[in-house]
């Protein structure tokens, strides 16, 4: 069951899963609504959402053009429509209230314009554009997708989905902790099961900690300060937690929990123009990019990168891809293997000549050398997951550094072989070798079949000694992972590398 969800996951992008589960949400309560089951008129919702709509996707496409950046209608519609389920619907007669939805979704959109450094919007839009609302126009959000107990599987069921996909249980497990802790800290113990049951069936706990607190360009990229982002935010959402006569809000918790992410988190959004184009392996290709910054980076990280699209697929145009550059090289590499039906992401990307620019931001990875260098390593890869190891390797072979590492390298044919020059300078000047298991015409000397515990023990008596590094498709991980905790490896020693979705 597990298998077939992630390999129906994994077909989507983060933001289309999303943009899915927002709009499951709307249209069941604009069902509910005729049959009164949520408190709202189904006519004033639709003309809420077609407003926020229209709203948010006019102010993105202005400020895209004047700020010369693509636009991701995605991320517009995403941003309309979660703020649709946390403010009132309105009716198309309210003037007033129209006024106060159209601020809103303006001041959302434009804050990833704005309020940005270094091209990167600090606070979370919607967060943003409600707090305003109710500070300057007296509106605030109520947050009604939250308490509603007909939305109630909805929410929790494409929350989990989210979760999943994004795979940040530890983010929403923190929050959720802190703010049910907190809550209870400040509450008479007579009071705990109506305090419990309200929060979970009356608030916006939930929903807040599955859309808003999860989204990606607002928190923090790696693990601990993601889990005391979590911890912050949560200890601020409790409704008891106040200075003074001011109380904290969720949208006002969020945006205080932005500011930590951005002081903890690498900065900015690059524009990288592309230099030239490498042919790796069969279909599987570099795209080598100069930076008008330097990129500071951790081998091994990756970076979400946006490509303006005409037309764009289900899939959108932002992509994540690890940074196949070492960050001892003055160039960025991106490395790509293309498929027969490749999305518009990719054909645009394949498309590209030098000259072209890029946006790429969002750096983010704990898929990195531990920091002891005495540490025994073992990298696994299979086909286009070498690109992380290729930026390990090179960092290492300029540094000349020299580690306990192996190298288990599984592709389907001799042509699917990336980065031969990195492999051979890596075994020639640092002593670390490379196994090659090809499934199909594997030569003397490498491993006929894929990588598995016969070719494991064969290359590595020691490997019980050792850290797994594991990257590639998600089957070969997964199974990968597998063998090696029926193998005795402990599940602290197997790290392995993840994306918010295929391209």
């Amino acid at each position: 069951m597990i298998k077939t969800l992630d390999r129906l996951l994994d077909r989507l992008t983060m933001y289309r899963l999303v943009l899915y589960y927002l709009a499951a949400l709307l249209i069941a309560a604009f069902v509910l609504g005729f049959l009164n089951l949520v408190p709202h008129d189904p006519t004033a919702l639709a003309f809420t959402v077609a407003l926020m709509l229209a709203t948010c996707w006019i102010t993105n496409t202005v400020f895209a053009r004047i700020f010369e950046v693509p636009a991701n209608s995605e991320s517009v519609y995403i941003t309309a429509m979660i703020l649709a389920l946390i403010l009132d619907p309105i009716a198309a007669t309210d003037t007033k209230a129209i006024g106060a939805a159209a601020f809103a979704s303006v001041w959302a959109i434009s804050s990833k314009y704005i309020l940005a450094v270094g091209r990167k919007h600090l606070f979370n839009p919607a967060a943003l554009g409600v707090a305003l609302t109710a500070l300057l126009l007296d509106r605030p959000a109520t947050w009604w997708v939250g308490g509603n107990v007909w939305l109630l599987l909805l929410v929790l069921v494409g929350g989990a989905l989210v979760v999943r996909k994004l795979r940040r249980l530890d983010l929403v497990a923190t929050f959720l902790g802190v703010a049910l802790a907190t809550i209870l800290a400040t509450t008479d113990p007579s009071q705990y099961g109506t305090a419990l049951a309200e929060t979970f069936s009356s608030s916006p706990l939930l929903f807040f900690a599955f859309v808003m607190l999860t989204e990606p360009l607002t928190a923090p990229t790696t693990r601990w300060p993601r889990i005391a982002f979590a911890g912050i935010v949560g200890f601020l959402f409790a409704p008891n937690i106040h200075i003074g006569s001011f109380y904290f809000t969720p949208e006002l918790a969020l945006l205080v929990g932005n500011l930590f992410a951005y002081a903890v988190s690498p900065k900015g959004r690059f524009v990288l123009t592309l230099e030239r184009i490498e042919q790796t392996a069969i279909d599987s290709y570099d795209f080598i990019f100069r930076s008008q910054r330097k990129l500071a980076f951790q081998a091994g990280q990756y970076l979400e990168w946006t490509l303006g699209l005409d037309r764009s697929d289900n899939r959108g145009n932002r992509r994540y891809f690890t940074v196949a550059s070492s960050p001892t090289e003055q160039s960025v590499r991106l490395g790509v293997k293309f498929y027969p039906q490749s999305s518009a992401f990719k054909r645009a990307l394949g498309g590209m000549k030098p000259g072209a620019t890029i946006h790429a931001s969002q750096l983010a990875g704990d898929f990195t050398l531990p920091s002891d260098p005495k540490t025994k390593i073992a990298f696994l890869a299979g086909g286009i997951g070498i690109t992380p190891f290729r930026s390990m390797l090179q960092y290492l072979i300029d540094r000349k550094e020299v580690r306990p590492i192996v190298v288990l390298y599984g592709t389907e044919s001799q042509d699917d072989i990336a980065y031969r020059d990195v492999l051979d300078s890596a075994r020639r000047k640092l002593g670390i070798r490379t196994f090659h298991a090809v499934a199909k015409g594997a030569v003397r000397g490498q491993y006929p079949g894929y990588i598995d515990a016969r070719l494991v023990r064969l290359t590595m008596p020691d490997y019980l000694e050792r850290t797994f590094y594991i990257s590639g498709p998600q089957t070969m991980v997964k199974a990968l992972r597998k063998k090696l905790l029926a193998m005795g490896v402990r599940r602290s020693r197997i790290k392995v590398d993840y994306f918010p979705g295929f391209a």
